[in-house]
């Protein structure tokens, strides 16, 4: 199956572009040499992605009023640094750590993949991730948006329909003209019920070296090694 038709990529970001779990670990190091911890922060890293959906999930469900990701991972934050029983952290070392998420690093193949990619399409985050926390992060990690849309902006959660539906809506697009890339076959499977394109990008890595990797749905529009292997097959 091919793209024709589709003029804009958007992207999921947290697992698809930049790699979270690696950066979330590097920082924890860097924490314990500097405070004397001994954290397991791969474990850390994995029960606070572990909460990401829940968190989500009560906002979605009316349980909790609309909250931005950066509060939400905030308070797993202090949940979890209770649970790992992390002491010594003020305030600011909190803050610090909870925008570790502003930091993330990209997978080796994202920024090329992108550059390549925005020589015809228009690219755009459409992310669970607050639009402050997309914008640092491509500020800091180099990643060449031409738009960045959240689900902030809709004031709902991926992967509700009308989370899609807002980026198509706000390029001046059909849905059908929107290929939403990323590495988890839920969001792509909402976003073509919501009547985008799909490409399903395997980041086998995500979880860490033991972690489960993600299967592609045979519906899906296009299945690509990696973002420069996408720029590739469609002749960029």
């Amino acid at each position: 199956m091919s793209l024709s038709g589709v003029r804009a990529l958007a992207f999921d970001v947290f697992g698809t572009v930049v790699d979270w779990r690696s950066t979330i670990i590097e920082e924890g190091g860097r924490l314990n040499r500097e405070k004397g911890l001994d954290v397991d922060w791969a474990a850390f890293a994995d029960a606070w992605r572990e909460e990401y959906r829940p968190s989500m999930d009560r906002v979605r469900r009316g349980e909790l009023p609309w909250t931005k990701l950066d509060d939400l991972h905030r308070a797993s934050l202090e949940k979890l640094l209770d649970e790992f029983g992390v002491e010594g952290l003020n305030d600011a070392e909190k803050e610090r750590l909870n925008r570790v998420w502003h930091r993330l690093k990209p997978w080796p193949d994202a920024v090329e993949g992108l550059k390549r990619l925005r020589r015809r399409y228009i690219l755009a985050t459409l992310s669970n991730g607050n639009v402050a926390l997309l914008v640092n992060m491509a500020k800091r990690a180099g990643l060449p948006w031409d738009c960045v849309l959240s689900a902030e902006l809709a004031r709902r959660y991926k992967p509700d329909r009308e989370v899609y539906l807002m980026a198509a809506e706000l390029l001046g697009l059909k849905a059908g003209e929107v290929g939403m890339v990323a590495a988890h076959a839920e969001d792509l499977l909402a976003a073509r019920q919501a009547g985008l394109r799909t490409v399903f990008v395997p980041r086998p890595l995500e979880f860490g070296p033991g972690g489960a990797a993600e299967a592609p749905d045979p519906s899906f529009d296009m299945v690509v090694e990696d973002l420069t292997d996408l720029a590739r097959r469609l002749g960029l």
